[in-house]
């Protein structure tokens, strides 16, 4: 059982990054306006937030630069739009996606980026194409994390494999990634023990990004905290594909740390986020994703229900588990 105490007080190593733009991205397909990301960023940085993940640095050669925002496609100029020189202690981000990124032409050496941090992301039997982005990534002086995305699906063998390869890459830290939001909190705390183990037998580092699928991606994410994990994602009012993500809000208020200032978290909601949800952007826990979740399915079929205006939850309760 957890000591009390590790929940009233607060762990200076925690390091929160915002991943509103990038998973958030998914829901208007990155289409956020200019003085959308500057306010946020510049929130980040009065909030006392630690990384701000910025987008994919997807490749122009796969994906229509006309069918999607700049933050699809992260080129450093986009970003010193809207940070300048980021002469400030919050830590830039970007997500390349195995097989979705020409990395050795579009990431730029560090010297030339803004950005700090890449985060690579794979599922298990893609690990060697991910630790050969991450070597390249490291030589080119970026800090990076290995996201290993759909871990309900692993198998624990499969997982241990893929720590120890990762380990003895350059990667900075591992990523549990809860993609379908299907993780409860006793399943994740077993999860947590695998990455840690190899985290400090390899001396790297460990984060946890989870979906909101059954309401438990803060709850998963306060697991982490408890059981040593120190890298977390979240984003703003959750938005992020599908059901979403872990609330920003919640997070900061649970950490006690001093360093985050929940006013101006609360401020950028009220002034951008809740006018965007007015608007009709659509993100957040529903039933559909809910059965996805509950299932450890791909949202997919979820997110399209929903795009569809689909209410007929029975029915999609039973395509769901194959009786359709």
């Amino acid at each position: 059982m957890k000591e009390i105490s590790e929940l009233m007080n607060f762990r200076s190593d925690i390091k929160v990054v915002d991943a509103t733009l990038r998973d958030g991205g998914l829901v208007n397909d990155f289409f956020f306006p200019e003085d959308f990301a500057k306010a946020l960023y510049e929130t980040n940085v009065k909030a006392g937030v630690d990384y701000m993940e910025f987008g994919y640095k997807a490749d122009k050669t796969m994906f229509d630069v006309n069918k999607f925002g700049p933050s699809k496609f992260c080129d450093d100029d986009y970003i010193r739009k809207i940070v300048g020189d980021n002469n400030t202690a919050l830590k830039l981000a970007v997500m390349a996606d195995v097989g979705r990124c020409n990395y050795k032409e579009d990431i730029h050496d560090k010297s030339e980026s803004p950005v700090d941090l890449v985060r690579v992301a794979t599922y298990i039997n893609t690990m060697p194409a991910a630790i050969d982005m991450i070597e390249d990534a490291h030589k080119k002086g970026y800090e990076t994390s290995c996201n290993i995305m759909a871990i309900s699906n692993a198998q624990e063998g499969d997982i241990k494999v893929a720590l120890d390869l990762l380990g003895k890459s350059p990667v900075d830290m591992f990523y549990i990634v809860d993609s379908y939001g299907s993780i409860y909190p006793e399943q994740m705390a077993r999860i947590c023990d695998l990455f840690c183990e190899a985290a400090t037998k390899y001396g790297k580092k460990v984060g946890i990004h989870a979906h909101d699928n059954q309401k438990l991606a803060f709850a998963n994410t306060i697991e982490c905290v408890g059981d040593g994990v120190d890298y977390l994602d979240a984003t703003y009012l959750s938005m992020g594909r599908g059901a979403g993500n872990c609330a920003i809000e919640l997070l900061l208020g649970f950490l006690r740390n001093p360093k985050y200032k929940l006013y101006h978290v609360m401020k950028f909601i009220e002034e951008h986020m809740i006018p965007m949800r007015a608007k009709g952007t659509v993100w957040g826990y529903d039933l559909q994703y809910l059965l996805t979740g509950l299932y450890n399915q791909h949202p997919k079929t979820a997110i399209e229900f929903t795009k569809q205006g689909r209410k007929d939850y029975s029915a999609f309760y039973n395509e769901t588990l194959g009786l359709d």
